[in-house]
């Protein structure tokens, strides 16, 4: 009888974790037989809110590993998680190694691994901003870089690969030089289907806050262009301001941007926002962000994640950065590049309010993305 596939899965940041569920849930759902997953958790993202919290509230199994690396720079934060992940390589045989979208976890298993011709597959291959001064954008293309299994999202990123010279029509057998190209749809639309539902019986009230369905717009802001830069991050406040002034603002606040404004704002700029219709609140979880997502009236976020997840709820999305990889949303007419122009996104929130939508296409799968990628993984091995 042939063994089981021994997967190692590489996760460490609060997206890669909700991802992580997807696959996991896949595995137990269709694959328990042939498929044996070990989750290392290198614990670049620490807090409770931003990562424990998830594991139990979305039912991911505990992580087998955690290396508790913790916030440092990124040179050091990487070496760290290089270290801790080639060691558990050294120590155990694995078929492959899962590594999801492009934080430093992500860059840290793509070199542990490769360099000891583990394979890696890679789910959000492809995706590019064109902007190589954001450490993902280095991340994502290291990685892509030496993959064998390429799990794209969208045809957009497909294109992408193509464009650096990577072959659609590669045959068997894939390895590091002769790696699959492949559109599987996105993971995080199977998890927004599945736990919508969950999201709704478990959750009376979104955030406890006092809203009301389609009276909010929701704001996110965490990528240190925009939290660490003072003029980029009062122009954002001044924005969300203005926009308060008509309609509530929900904005749960990423422990990096909290504290950011805590040290880079006046006394006066504090006492602004305790005294208007913004509301800033703590990290929620996974579930009430979806409910937060799919009442709101329309986004505004520097998140790739949020960016996509406002379209599988069908909402506008002004971005807060000056690109974004995800170009298909841009093109169909539902996002919307702002950067930190306080006027334009101001000007974006008014044209976009009553807006009604452009038709909406399934850029992002069927909702079985993690099943199929599986089915890939265990042809190849």
């Amino acid at each position: 009888m042939k063994n089981k596939i021994k997967l190692l899965t590489v996760i460490g940041a609060r997206p890669q974790i909700i991802k992580a569920a997807g696959l996991s849930r896949a595995i137990l759902k269709s694959y328990s037989d042939r498929i044996q997953e070990v989750i290392l958790h290198t614990g670049q993202h620490y807090d409770t809110n931003m990562s424990a919290v998830f594991f139990e509230e979305l039912g991911i199994p505990t992580p087998d590993i955690n290396l508790n690396v913790g916030s440092a720079s990124h040179g050091k934060q990487t070496a760290m998680m290089i270290e801790g992940i080639e060691k558990v390589l050294l120590e155990t045989t694995f078929d492959g190694i899962v590594l999801y979208g492009d934080t430093n976890s992500t860059l840290a298993g793509a070199i542990a691994a490769s360099k000891l011709g583990v394979p890696v597959f890679h789910i959000e291959a492809g995706l590019r901003s064109f902007n190589k001064t954001m450490p993902e954008e280095i991340n994502r293309i290291h990685t892509d870089h030496v993959s064998t299994l390429l799990f794209c999202p969208t045809e957009q990123a497909i294109k992408n690969l193509v464009q650096e010279g990577f072959k659609l029509n590669n045959l068997a057998p894939y390895h590091i030089n002769n790696p699959k190209v492949i559109h599987s749809g996105d993971i995080m639309y199977d998890n927004t289907l599945y736990f919508g539902e969950i999201a709704e019986k478990k959750y009376q009230t979104i955030a406890n806050l006092p809203i009301k369905e389609m009276d909010y717009v929701l704001c996110t802001v965490h990528r240190n262009q925009n939290t660490d830069n003072l003029e980029k991050l009062t122009a954002i406040l001044k924005a969300l301001l203005t926009i308060a002034e008509s309609t509530p603002v929900i904005f749960p606040v990423h422990p990096r941007t909290a504290k950011k404004i805590e040290e880079l704002l006046s006394a006066e700029w504090k006492l602004k926002l305790k005294q208007t219709n913004l509301h800033l609140i703590p990290p929620v979880s996974f579930l009430e962000m979806n409910l937060l997502e799919k009442y709101c009236r329309l986004v505004l976020t520097d998140s790739g994640g949020v960016q996509k997840e406002s379209y599988f709820w069908k909402k506008s999305c002004i971005i807060l950065r000056p690109e974004t990889e995800w170009v298909e949303l841009v093109e169909n007419g539902y996002a919307h590049i702002a950067d930190t122009d306080t006027e334009k996104i101001v000007s974006l929130f008014n044209t976009l309010r009553n807006e009604v939508k452009q038709e909406y296409k399934p850029l992002y799968g069927n909702g079985k993305a993690g099943e199929f990628m599986l089915s890939e993984i265990e042809a190849l091995l």
